[in-house]
Order: C-alpha cells, then structure tokens, then sequence
C-alpha cells in the first residue's frame, strides 16, 4: 500500500481520456507518463450503460490499456452497499448489459410488484412513461424501498449533442415518492472517498481531473479532494461563472503532466 502522504490522481473517463469513439488528444501519453512517474490513480466514471468489461475494451481499442480493478463505478459501489444494508429482491433500472454487474443479488422481475430496493442508473432512450412509472410504483410501497441512483450527473455529451443522464431521472422518483435517493456516483462524497480508500491516500491527498464542473469539481471538493477542471467534453465556458472555482483549469488532459512537475517545483 502506497504511503498516507503520497498524492494520487483519478481520472473521469468520457471527456477527459476520450470523447465518444475518439481518445482525447494526448491522453495516452499523459496516462504512459503517470505510469512512468508511478503516480497511484483510478479511473472513477458514473458511466452505466455497459459493464466495466466492456469499459475496459473500449479503451483498449484507443490504445487506453486499465485492468477492470483500476475502474471504480457506481454498479460496483452500488453492489457493496445493497449487500450490507437491503434484505430482499432488487429492481434494477439499467441498461441489460449492466445487469451483470448485479448478480449476486436477488433481482426481481419486471411483472413483479414489490422491491426492497429500486436502482436506477442510465438507462438512455431505453426510458419511457410506462418504465419510468413503474419505478415510481415500486417506490410507493409500504414499507417504502431504498432509491439508489447510481450517479446524480444531469447530462452528458454524446456525438449528437448533450444528453440527459440519470441523474434527471432519478430527481423524477425522488420528487413523485418522497423518498431520499442514496447516491453511489458522483458527486456524492462517499464515492470519491472510496477511490482515496481503494489508493491508501487521505482525501486532501488527491487530485480529481473532470470535465463537469458539477458532478466532478463541485463534488470532488466537497468530498475534501483537489480538482482540476479540463476544457473538453461537456465543459462550456460559463461553467466557470457557477460558484464553484477548481484547483486548476487545463485546456486538455494533455497539458497534467506539466501543472503537476509545475506544482511539485512551486511546493
């Protein structure tokens, strides 16, 4: 295990390594120079629509070589909290090849009429009034289920456009049922704090690189953690005019290695 003081780094995936099919110009030297440095980091993304198997073959495809244990996602948070807190079936709302993620729990079916918990992650254009109804119906339930979203993001950038994410869905539930989500993604604290758990390293020890200012600054910070904003995927330049001020803003991941030999020089 890495030393209490040793900083690390976490990386979000979709517009910081890479940009629909295309890997962002420069993150894989960047990512060859981490591991050069030996820097401890993770890959942390609120991503639910595919396994972290199919995650990991994506980026091989881009030349972006991580082990599937370098990947921290919300079904794999998701999976530990269910386990340790819910007793009974499980309704899933994600995508069918996430699915696999789960199943070592009890998952109920789609005709069945009671849960002990409702998960919702992205499940895209996959939603519709009758899906996202029977959710809310799942949720009404006494004694009422636990709601746990696996990521709070509200959109996301997609080759056509921006897009809504779960995280507007699950705000829907939320709002219909009265009930407080439990959120295993980001921006919730415990997510972030459990990738610094995962590395051996205080909070105040890492650095997270992000491309929403929200989901990925705003959050980081208030888990304790530093971060450091890039200009690419969903950033827009009024992002910087919402109250929340990062530690740094990089035009691309490209230019990290620079800003951290700069910051060690300064310190």
């Amino acid at each position: 295990m890495h030393t209490r003081t040793q900083q690390c780094l976490l990386f979000d995936l979709d517009g910081v390594l890479y940009q629909g099919e295309t890997p962002v110009t420069g993150a894989v030297e960047t990512l060859a120079w981490v591991r050069e440095q030996d820097i401890p980091h993770l890959f942390l993304t609120n991503t639910t629509s595919r396994p972290r198997s199919a995650l990991v073959d994506k980026l091989g495809r881009m030349g972006i070589d991580i082990g599937a244990d370098r990947l921290l996602t919300p079904p794999v948070a998701a999976v530990r909290w269910l386990e340790a807190h819910v007793h009974g079936p499980v309704a899933l709302f994600v995508p069918e090849a996430t699915r696999a993620e789960f199943e070592s729990l009890d998952l109920v079916t789609e005709d069945t009429l009671e849960a002990a918990a409702v998960v919702v992650g992205d499940l895209g254009a996959g939603w519709d009034y009758a899906i996202l109804n029977r959710a809310f119906r799942l949720l009404m339930q006494q004694p009422q289920p636990a709601l746990v979203a696996l990521g709070m993001t509200r959109y996301w950038q997609a080759a056509d456009g921006l897009r809504l994410d779960a995280g507007a869905f699950v705000a829907a539930l939320s709002h219909a049922a009265g009930v407080e989500p439990v959120v295993l993604g980001k921006p919730a604290a415990p997510f972030f704090r459990t990738a610094c758990d995962m590395l051996g390293v205080e909070p105040g020890h890492a650095v997270m690189i992000g491309d929403d200012i929200r989901g990925d600054i705003e959050g980081a910070q208030r888990a304790g953690l530093q971060a450091v904003q890039v200009r690419t995927g969903k950033f827009r330049p009024a992002d910087l005019e919402l109250g929340v001020t990062p530690d740094a803003v990089l035009e691309s991941v490209a230019d990290l290695p620079g800003w951290w030999e700069g910051r060690a020089v300064s310190h």
